[in-house]
């Protein structure tokens, strides 16, 4: 490749291909000027959040808003369906998450559900997900993965990545396997802090990167990296900065240990503090272009022109002061024009080619359901009380969608009440007196105790167990990862916090149905 830095047109070149490899966010949901101004200089990503979106007719008229500046732009968003969703964070989402198509094991119903998801995606104008998750949730304690995951064993995650894969392309929205290469066994969460795995190569290999070598075989257009460090791999540089781990294990053909990826690498959020805290997003983004990534995801929280105008210069000034090749900078401009070349045009016919399934969330969220007692179980007669707990949400998660069973119960048995307990209410108050505040609330209704992981929270344990032993009759809903003995009257094992997981649940509780 010519070098063209001496002169105004390199300039020009470098400031666009810097550009080109972000993937920033924006606040409101209408494009802002400056936005539009960066499409037309070359910016070909953008990143929508919950904040962005307020229906499919508003999101449909904002993304064709983008590409009357740039027709092929490409307009990402974090949809993994389940408890992570951005399309209908203000509802909850219509589609159960990884957990529950893991637990009915049925590759046609996930690839079913990815579809639809993709083609809703589509209809709306958005070409790329953030998703799927393809992280083994071998630490149950995982305080960000959990119910994302499909499962704690690597060929059941494999299999049902590489469905989702095909399911949500197949509908002309590109696929991005996540947290390369494998966020299960982590103990804290890097929006946080540095996650460390200290598992061998040969572990790493046999467990992590079978969900992604699966997910590549199934033509997934993009990666994104994690924000981990894995000694085994690199003992000083987290994935996303590392080259051993994003040209050395995941870009590397096969016959040299690698896994032979080829298309698009994104970050993970550069402001996430795991990165951001070390190097500063300015840093970490260059490291990140010179490591292997082509794509900078930031926006998260981080969403406005002054962070898109420090990045760009970042990465110009690292190529001419010599950091960064100028030629891997362009690879990485390219890799992302190209998908997005794609994605312009498989989307408009996934549109208009994939039949709408609208049932397909709720069928799948009703397979999922996992339920003990039933046969000794009687509904409520009359509407029962709601017993929320409810632990703080993860930043990936976020606290703005709501989740649980009370609204869902309510259509079908109206009347009924809900209270939400937390933490700090059980840390203040203690166990007992906690319960005799809900049965207060509750007076004679049958309760319906609602936990999220609850192996994993203590406060909630106790005060599940107190409810119980002063009220067997309570029914109780695990919507997180059910690894904790099942208990109550009736225990349902939901897999996943959805609105259509809790309105599967509810359907049971009513004696409106099975689940089967």
């Amino acid at each position: 490749m010519t070098t063209r830095t001496g002169s105004a047109d390199a300039a020009g070149t470098l400031a666009r291909d810097a550009l080109a490899v972000l993937q920033p966010g924006f606040t409101g949901t209408e494009a802002p000027d400056w936005l539009l101004r960066r499409l037309d200089e070359g910016l070909v990503s953008v990143g929508l959040f919950g904040r962005n979106i307020a229906s499919p007719a508003q999101l449909a008229e904002l993304t064709a808003r983008l590409r009357r500046v740039r027709p092929e732009v490409l307009v990402a968003v974090d949809e993994e369906g389940g408890d992570v969703t951005r399309l209908e964070a203000r509802t909850g989402s219509s589609f159960p998450g990884n957990l529950a198509l893991g637990a009915v094991d049925d590759t046609d119903l996930t690839r079913a559900v990815a579809r639809e998801l993709g083609r809703r995606l589509a209809e709306c104008g958005v070409t790329m997900d953030w998703a799927p998750s393809a992280d083994v949730n071998s630490n149950p304690d995982n305080p960000v993965i959990g119910v994302r995951s499909f499962g704690d064993t690597p060929d059941l995650v494999a299999r049902h990545t590489a469905a989702w894969v095909e399911g949500l392309q197949s509908a002309g929205v590109a696929a991005c396997a996540k947290h390369f290469p494998g966020h299960g066994d982590t103990a804290v969460d890097s929006h946080h802090a540095l996650p460390r795995i200290d598992a061998d190569l040969a572990t790493l290999t046999e467990r992590e990167l079978v969900p992604f070598r699966a997910a590549i075989a199934a033509g997934s257009k993009c990666v994104m990296s994690a924000h981990i460090l894995l000694p085994a791999l690199d003992p000083a540089l987290p994935g996303t900065l590392s080259p051993a781990v994003l040209n050395g294990l995941l870009r590397a053909p096969e016959g040299e240990g690698g896994l032979g990826f080829q298309g698009l690498i994104v970050t993970d959020g550069m402001e996430m503090r795991a990165v951001a805290a070390a190097y500063g997003i300015e840093r970490g983004s260059v490291l990140a272009v010179a490591a292997g990534a082509d794509a900078i995801c930031v926006g998260g929280g981080l969403a406005d022109e002054d962070t898109v105008l420090r990045l760009r210069d970042a990465l110009v000034r690292a190529v001419r002061d010599g950091e960064l090749p100028e030629e891997r900078l362009a690879d990485a401009a390219d890799r992302v024009r190209a998908l997005a070349h794609w994605a312009a045009e498989a989307s408009g016919r996934g549109a208009e080619t994939v039949p709408p399934d609208p049932g397909i969330g709720l069928a799948a969220a009703r397979r999922a359901l996992r339920i003990t007692g039933a046969e000794d179980y009687t509904p409520p007669d009359g509407p029962p009380y709601v017993a929320a707990f409810t632990p703080v949400a993860n930043i990936a998660v976020g606290d703005e969608t709501p989740w649980g069973v009370a609204a869902e119960l309510a259509d079908l048995r109206p009347g009924t009440v809900t209270g939400s307990w937390n933490r700090e209410q059980a840390e203040e108050a203690g166990a007992a007196a906690l319960v005799e505040r809900m049965l207060g609330e509750a007076a004679n209704r049958r309760i319906v105790a609602v936990v999220r992981d609850v192996h994993r929270h203590p406060w909630m344990a106790e005060a599940l167990d107190a409810l119980l032993t002063a009220r067997p009759d309570t029914v109780v809903v695990e919507m997180g990862l059910p690894q904790a003995p099942p208990s109550g009257a009736l225990h349902i094992a939901t897999h996943g916090a959805a609105r259509v997981c809790g309105r599967a649940a509810a359907e049971v509780i009513a004696g409106r149905g099975t689940g089967d």
